[in-house]
C-alpha cells in the first residue's frame, strides 16, 4: 500500500502477534496467552523506520500451551474481560491511544537491524533488535520488558497469579516496494 501524500511507501498488513507469559504460586490455573495486533501502520523511507501501532486493536486469540494456541480454552467473557483490563488497566488506551517506534534500519547479512525508540504510554525507551528478509517479507520478534516502560506486571489474586516482565512481539509484514 502506498501512501501518496507523504510519497513514501506505508505497510498496514501482515501479522503482529504479542504473547504474554504467566508466573506466581497458582499459574497453574492461569494462561499464557496470545493476542493480534488488527491495525498499524509502519512507514519506511530510505533506512528510516517510523512505525505506529494501536493496542486497543489488540484482541485475544486464546491460551498458549507450549508453542500450540488453543482458541476454546478461553471463552468468550474471558477474551472480552482480558482486552477490558489490557486497555484500562496495563496499556491505559484512552490516555495512550498509540505505541510509536522510530528507528534507523541497517542492513546486515540476514536483513536489518533496527535500533531506534520505542514509546509505549507516553515513555520512550531506546530499542535494538534484528528483521530478517526473506522472499519478500519482513519477520522478527523483540522482547520487551513492560517496567521499562513503567507498565507494572499484572496480579490477580493478590499476586498468586500474576505476568512475567516479559512481552514477546512477533511480526511477519510483507516488505515494501
Amino acid at each position: 500500500m502506498k501512501d501518496t501524500s507523504i510519497g513514501m511507501p506505508m505497510i498496514s498488513e501482515g501479522l503482529v502477534q504479542v504473547f504474554t507469559f504467566k508466573t506466581g504460586v497458582l499459574s497453574r490455573v492461569a494462561h499464557d496467552l496470545r493476542f493480534t495486533l488488527g491495525r498499524f501502520e509502519i512507514q519506511v523511507e530510505g533506512e528510516q523506520v517510523r512505525a505506529r501501532f494501536w493496542p486497543d486493536s489488540l484482541r485475544v486469540d486464546g491460551a498458549m500451551h507450549k508453542d500450540t494456541l488453543d482458541p476454546s480454552d478461553l471463552g468468550d467473557s474471558d477474551k472480552a474481560e482480558i482486552q477490558l483490563t489490557l486497555r484500562t488497566k496495563i496499556l491505559r488506551t484512552l490516555s495512550h491511544s498509540e505505541v510509536r517506534l522510530e528507528a534507523a534500519a541497517t542492513p546486515n547479512a540476514l536483513g536489518y537491524e533496527l535500533d531506534g525508540t520505542l514509546e509505549i504510554v507516553g515513555r520512550k525507551q531506546p530499542i535494538r533488535f534484528p528483521v530478517a528478509s526473506e522472499e519478500g517479507r519482513l519477520r522478527g520478534e523483540v522482547e520487551l520488558q513492560p517496567l521499562r516502560w513503567g507498565i507494572a506486571p499484572y496480579k490477580a489474586l493478590l499476586g498468586a497469579i500474576k505476568l512475567q516482565d516479559r512481552v514477546l512481539v512477533r511480526f511477519d509484514i510483507p516488505a515494501p516496494q
